[in-house]
């Protein structure tokens, strides 16, 4: 084990050297006291064919990016792949050439743009991943969108698809860009008819980020409307260190500063190593964005703001709810918005199982007679039943005036929704409420496996995560209902 000495700074030395010399040791005291796992070339290498804003120049078009994309791809097989061994032993490696978890195994790999034409389009939506994601994340409303005539675009946003290293290298001005060029792709494909922006996590504040670039006259055309799904509008306040601990990791010997987490890669469509650069970027985009709507904001509620549709569950592990209200929606014009909350299980949550109970925000909400928005509570009909109920609540109204059975009910042993569960169906092949009658497909969704500890490839707290939403079907209903409305105005 290696120990930090840290030394009392002579009297002339400056302040601030003291100071960061106490901020380091905070920081890398608590890491050196257990191994890190190895790091694999998936860590290691950096694919310098990613895209960056600075290559805006000779990459004009969503043409052009896709055949950088497809260089990329290539480059990935060279630099990863072909240092990767096969075998039984590497059967749950996500860059093993045909295991399980290998995504250029399915057809198509969904961690690479797509583009989903319509014949006679009634209007076009861009589909916007977050952090450590891919195209997957958002493929299921996306093809049910293209279904309902819209011409989709999912966008894999430079750093993700590929290896973890991404992650290192890449900052949030370089996914701005790919979204103002994808944009306008959408554009000349549907005309003059109404382009949605469709943002899960980061892509939340990508698509705000955007919206106010449009409001500002910067970038065209200004979306008909936004739906965004467990958007990280507000991230814990720590994150602003990754910054810092991401410039540390460059001094020799802390290269693992470089990661907040380092982990089996066994998901063929997201990363489960985690970058330091990440954190940061997360937290970089989502102030940027906050100081925007708070300034534009200042003469009055922001007017002209494209509709907002939110999805939320009330328990979020990832991101914060109070900041999709504080931060967003009290400044929004109001009547055009509208906040959708995905309630615990009150039937099977027992209050003494709960380290805390969400009801308290729910209420707050609930109470407020100055809301400018439309909120939604998909809860239990009541706390002894597992039939579910959408509650609705009109903008400035004093309580919730309607509510709709929506057939649906509490699957047996699921307590709430996760950050990552709410834009995929129970069938979701992957992810979702049972696995796939093919033996030989990987899946990673919901699991009833009890036994000892230390047994399995894929860490416990993976599998306890919801990663599928057992009321998707009213997400995405709600959805097309909103976009449909939207092309209307």
């Amino acid at each position: 084990m290696k120990h930090i000495a840290i030394v009392l700074a002579p009297k002339r030395w400056p302040l601030t050297c003291v100071l960061y010399g106490c901020i380091v040791g905070a920081m890398i005291l608590p890491i050196q006291g257990c191994s890190n796992p190895p790091l694999k070339p998936w860590h290691t290498e950096r694919l310098t064919a990613e895209f960056t804003v600075n290559q805006l120049d000779e990459i004009r078009t969503f043409d052009d990016y896709m055949q950088l994309e497809g260089r990329l791809f290539a480059q990935l097989e060279e630099k990863v792949y072909a240092r990767t061994g096969t075998g039984l032993e590497y059967e749950l490696v996500r860059y093993s050439s045909g295991s399980a978890a290998d995504p250029q195994h399915r057809k198509p790999n969904w961690n690479r743009s797509f583009e989903l034409p319509a014949d006679a389009p009634v209007g076009g939506a861009l589909l916007l991943h977050g952090m450590s994601d891919s195209p997957y994340s958002l493929r299921a409303l996306g093809e049910t969108l293209n279904q309902h005539n819209y011409w989709v675009i999912g966008l894999r946003l430079p750093g993700h698809g590929t290896a973890p290293s991404g992650l290192r290298y890449v900052k949030w001005e370089d996914m701005a860009a790919v979204v103002r060029l994808s944009m306008t792709h959408l554009a000349s494909k549907v005309e003059q008819k109404p382009i949605h922006i469709l943002g899960y996590s980061t892509g939340a504040p990508l698509a705000l980020n955007y919206s106010l670039d449009a409001l500002e006259g910067s970038a065209s055309p200004l979306p008909a409307s936004l739906v965004l799904i467990s958007p990280a509008i507000g991230v814990h306040p720590a994150a602003g260190l990754a910054g810092m601990k991401g410039g540390l990791s460059r001094i020799p010997g802390l290269g693992g500063l470089a990661w907040l987490s380092i982990q089996p890669e066994f998901d063929p469509y997201k990363y489960n190593s985690f970058a330091t650069n990440a954190g940061a970027q997360v937290h970089r985009v989502t102030r940027s964005v906050a100081r925007r709507i708070s300034a534009r904001s200042q003469g009055g509620r922001i007017e002209l703001f494209p509709p907002t549709l939110v999805f939320k569950s009330t328990v979020d592990a990832t991101v914060s709810l109070n900041a999709v209200v504080d931060s967003l929606l009290k400044y929004l014009g109001p009547k055009e918005h509208e906040l959708v909350l995905f309630d615990i299980n009150r039937y099977a949550a027992k209050a003494k199982l709960l380290i805390a109970d969400p009801a308290p925000l729910s209420d707050r909400l609930i109470t407020d007679e100055k809301l400018t928005f439309t909120l939604t509570l998909v809860t239990n009909e009541n706390p002894e039943s597992l039939q579910v109920v959408a509650r609705r609540k009109a903008p400035f109204s004093k309580d919730m005036s309607e509510t709709k059975l929506l057939n649906m009910a509490w699957p047996t042993g699921v307590i709430s929704l996760s950050h990552v569960a709410l834009p995929f169906p129970p069938d979701d092949p992957l992810y979702g409420q049972r696995p796939p009658d093919n033996e030989k497909v990987l899946f990673l969704g919901q699991m009833a496996i009890q036994g000892e500890r230390g047994l399995l490839k894929i860490p416990y707290d993976w599998l306890l995560r919801l990663r599928h939403n057992p009321f998707y079907a009213f997400l995405e209903s709600r959805t097309l209902q909103w976009t449909d409305t939207a092309n209307q105005q």
